[in-house]
């Protein structure tokens, strides 16, 4: 395990520690956890079966553009595995980020199907993730030559991929901007990400996962009830994020075409 968590400085209280670990009340955090993932289960429940795709795969056109795209997003992720075996923080390659990363490099490469079509509009209720994180950037533990500009460079792609993948059309498309059946599915598959594989991650390793196990110190909803708080506001800001990308795509695609 060294390769996964031996680099990380476990005395920096927001990325791991027992301290971070134990944030939360170990009966409180039980509750929660139970509570989240049953409202998970019931949103799942809920979507799932209303979530319809295209009746036929509709041809991709092939163009340049997409693999060249396609080669510089997995050379930046190739960089980024590099980095982590090299720092020995492997772990964090589990972090929602570099799981849309993975996604985006199947859209690309994968031939047309429904399974392209479904994990496409899944995937734009996660591009939050990649805007917070050129917004709320923490950088400082990255050393290595290069490491801190695959940072900017990865999830700036995260950002420009979806756009170009909706220029092409084809199996690249969305539901009706009016529908949420598609936003509500894609956010109980998040959570439960976070409170099965991410929590049980960090208490094993004493690593906080994704701020899964405590908050950071300018979070304003610090306390016991961090994590339900960030059940709410990101239950409102995946969908918002995901809309305003589509509409604003959908706006300059029209405007430039």
């Amino acid at each position: 395990m060294d390769w996964a968590i031996g680099g990380i400085d476990m005395s920096m209280g927001k990325y791991a520690g027992i301290d971070c670990i134990q944030y939360v009340d170990l009966t409180w955090r039980r509750v929660e956890t139970c509570l989240i993932l049953i409202a998970c289960l019931y949103l799942f429940l809920w979507s799932f079966p209303q979530c319809a795709l295209p009746s036929g795969p509709p041809s991709l056109r092939d163009r340049a553009g997409r693999r060249w795209l396609l080669a510089l997003l997995c050379l930046c992720w190739g960089m980024e595995i590099g980095f982590k075996c090299a720092s020995r923080t492997g772990i964090y390659l589990l972090n929602p980020c570099h799981i849309t990363t993975a996604i985006q490099i199947y859209l690309l490469s994968a031939p047309p199907s429904k399974t392209v079509t479904a994990l496409f509009r899944l995937h734009l209720n996660y591009l939050n993730g990649p805007l917070l994180a050129l917004i709320f950037y923490e950088t400082e533990t990255r050393v290595l030559p290069l490491e801190a500009a695959v940072y900017w460079l990865q999830h700036g792609l995260m950002l420009i991929v979806p756009s170009y993948l909706l220029r092409l059309g084809g199996v690249y498309t969305v539901e009706p901007v009016k529908t949420i059946q598609w936003n509500v599915l894609a956010y109980s598959l998040l959570v439960a990400y976070h409170f099965t594989v991410l929590q049980g991650v960090s208490l094993l390793t004493n690593v906080n996962m994704n701020h899964i196990m405590c908050p950071l110190e300018a979070d304003p909803f610090r306390g016991q009830l961090f994590r339900t708080a960030v059940f709410f506001h990101q239950g409102l800001l995946c969908p918002t994020v995901c809309k305003a990308y589509v509409l604003l795509a959908n706006y300059f695609l029209i405007k430039f075409n």
